[in-house]
């Protein structure tokens, strides 16, 4: 366990002017507060925010930065308040403190909830000021290290599942890569512990076979540089366990044929020198293609640079070899804290290096649930990144398998809501494309254009999901409200007499609602029903004995209707204009439309019947045909050349049967209505090639 003076040694090796009195006030409220707590493993629970104080200080940060790891579990484990750390320690200390609380005390949640909720918060703390976030990886290290004195399993592989997804991404982002590295091997092992156990056996024996095997290369590597007039500093290591691992499964292959479980890293005097460096082992050993990054001209979002490239040695195996300066190196291990001036607080820099930051706090604004955050919350922290360019040159940085949507609201949230089209590298290509390093993407626009729900069956990013499902929900409470609005007329007018002025306010109050568009969405989803809604505008409207008066057939006029919760057609029978239509209203549920004749209307007893009918200007909707046709070369085109030359688009086709001569396809077009449909099948029927066409 780390002592008293052991810190203050520690904090005085990079800053003698620090404020030993404040440390060591720090210290002794840490103990007092925590008092007689224990550790899992027995030891003072003081000691945990004390070894926490200690890994910031080989970051060598300010003083707030440290005293805050010290009181950091205070205020959630002991009966110390916000108000007395401000009193003794400072506002900064006291918000940054409260920045990295824990909220373990949440009750009634979900799992899922609880990490939501106090995400939420670490969040919102560390996009003021990015201190919260190294207390709170700190914080998390040190549980990590001291996870095996856990009883619980269970606690255990949620607490290293939490690390794996959430807190060594986090320090990914911000470049601290042996805070990450290490927090990833100990979730590994607790995760997966046989295939831990594995290859730390197999690096084992590596090791003992190959002997000074690692130390060899360094030193020819260096020697060959060396030669040519490069001074560098050369180290060699082996992967650690999760890399091994994670490659294995992406590759699909065993760690003996895993060739690359080695890598070097040369540390030379300028960025001149890193791309003499990387000519001169180009020339020394053949490169592996496909393994060459330059991260110093087009830097990691977090501001990595370096150069990697794997190369053939003289051994017969592959080794990784990363080039980069010393400055480069010490932001390479130490991330944003590299950067950091003590006593002078956040450089702007190590804020504005990290735009993420505010994409997150964005996500916070649109998540509509605590699932949905954390989904959005892993997509904004994925490891692998692709770049793209606008066309003015500006680089972008997403997570591969982004597409040219993703990169739109990346640019900018208007781009993205616009976006009708896109060109990458020149070529007009679906938006569904997913990006490559490199590509240049042109989005194009339209004002009338607005968010698509079928974007969200390929965009990547949690930005893209959020914006789009905010919209979504939007235009759905939009539809329901005006269906509302339809049902609540024909309500009124099944009242004995005309409403007053004051009705709709009383209405609202009797019923514990505070607006208008409340009480309309309530009657489309049948939240209250039409009894109540009656009653709450005129008591004593129905029958003595509460029931509900006769329904009423209602008309309802629907024009381009759109996927929501107001409106939606029903996938059994795929309505389309010109079809007689029924409508099925179930409690909690948007409108269901049925063909008159659908055999799901079965299912609807338990349902409010309403009559529909398509407005004087729908146009278009999806049909779904059954066509046989004979197994012959060019029937499939000619099939297609029939719905083209209608006017109709194929939407989706699956093959359904095929016995030899014939071939059995369910199609689902795109038509304007029955007449056009109709056409469509006697087109085909007429065709010697259809054996038939039915309409499903």
């Amino acid at each position: 366990m780390l002592r008293q003076y052991e810190l203050l040694e520690k904090v005085r090796a990079y800053d003698p002017d620090a404020d030993e009195a404040l440390i060591n006030r720090a210290y002794v409220f840490s103990m007092k507060a925590h008092g007689s707590q224990k550790r899992a493993s027995g030891d003072p629970y003081y000691s945990h925010p004390i070894e926490v104080a200690g890994i910031l200080t080989d970051l060598h940060l300010d003083e707030e930065t440290i005293v805050t790891a010290i009181l950091h579990d205070t205020i959630e484990d002991t009966v110390a308040t916000p108000e007395e750390i401000e009193r003794l320690f400072g506002e900064n200390v006291a918000r940054l403190v409260d920045g990295v609380t824990k909220l373990s005390k949440i009750e009634a949640q979900s799992e899922n909830q609880r990490a939501a909720e106090n995400l939420r918060k670490f969040l919102l703390a560390m996009s003021g000021d990015i201190r919260v976030l190294l207390v709170k990886l700190a914080d998390r290290l040190h549980n990590m290290r001291t996870l095996h004195f856990i009883k619980s399993e269970e606690k255990r592989r949620r607490i290293a599942r939490e690390t794996m997804d959430i807190y060594a991404p986090l320090a990914e982002r911000i470049g601290m890569y042996e805070f990450m590295t290490e927090m990833q091997t100990l979730a590994f092992r607790e995760l997966e512990p046989d295939a831990y156990a594995s290859i730390a056996k197999r690096l084992e024996q590596l090791h003992r076979g190959e002997g000074d095997l690692i130390e060899r290369i360094g030193r020819g590597l260096k020697a060959h540089l060396e030669a040519n007039g490069i001074e560098a500093e050369v180290q060699g290591r082996e992967k650690h366990p999760y890399s091994i691992w994670r490659k294995m499964a992406e590759r699909h292959v065993s760690f003996e044929q895993l060739s690359d479980v080695m890598a070097f890293r040369a540390v030379v005097g300028s960025t001149e020198d890193c791309y003499r460096t990387l000519g001169l082992i180009h020339q020394r050993w053949p490169m592996v293609p496909g393994r060459f990054k330059d991260f110093i001209s087009t830097p990691k979002r977090n501001g990595y640079r370096s150069i990697h490239t794997t190369v053939i040695h003289d051994e017969q195996m592959r080794i990784e070899i990363q080039i980069r300066t010393s400055d480069m190196h010490a932001t390479a291990e130490q991330g944003v804290a590299a950067h950091w001036a003590y006593k002078v607080g956040v450089p702007e820099e190590a804020t504005d290096a990290h735009p993420w930051i505010s994409d997150l706090v964005e996500i916070l604004d649109h998540a509509a649930s605590a699932e949905e955050l954390l989904e959005h919350t892993r997509m904004a922290l994925y490891q692998d990144r692709i770049f793209a360019f606008t066309p003015k040159g500006e680089l972008i940085q997403l997570p591969k398998g982004a597409t040219p949507v993703d990169f739109a609201y990346a640019v900018h949230t208007d781009l993205g809501d616009q976006t009708v089209g896109a060109k990458i590298n020149g070529r007009v290509m679906p938006l569904r494309t997913p990006l490559e390093n490199g590509d240049q993407v042109e989005i194009l626009v339209s004002k009338a254009q607005h968010p698509q729900p079928t974007w969200l069956s390929f965009v990547v990013t949690g930005k893209a999901r959020a914006k789009i499902r905010r919209f979504v929900k939007s235009k759905e409470r939009e539809e329901t409200v005006a269906l509302g609005r339809k049902i609540f007329d024909e309500i009124v007018q099944r009242l004995p007499a005309p409403l007053g002025w004051e009705a709709m306010a009383e209405a609202l109050r009797r019923l514990h609602l505070h607006e208008d568009a409340e009480l309309m969405e309530a009657i489309a989803l049948k939240r209250v029903s039409d009894v109540a809604v009656m009653e709450a505008l005129m008591p004593g409207s129905t029958t003595r004995d509460g029931v509900k008066p006769p329904p009423q057939r209602r008309a309802i006029s629907i024009k381009g209707l759109t996927p929501g919760v107001a409106f939606q057609l029903a996938e059994c029978c795929h309505p389309i204009p010109g079809d007689r239509i029924v409508g099925l209203r179930r409690e909690g549920e948007g409108i269901e439309v049925h063909t008159i004749g659908c055999d799901g209307l079965a299912d609807g007893i338990d349902a409010d019947w309403v009559d529909l009918a398509w407005g004087d200007e729908s146009d278009g909707g999806t049909a779904r045909l059954c066509v046989v046709i004979r197994n012959e070369p060019g029937a499939l085109a000619t099939m297609a050349g029939i719905m083209g030359s209608h006017g109709a688009n194929i939407v989706s086709m699956e093959q359904t049967a095929r016995d030899g001569s014939f071939h059995t396809f369910h199609l689902d077009i795109e038509v304007h209505d029955v007449q056009h449909l109709m056409r469509i099948i006697a087109a085909l029927r007429a065709t010697e090639i259809v054996s038939s066409a039915e309409r499903l």
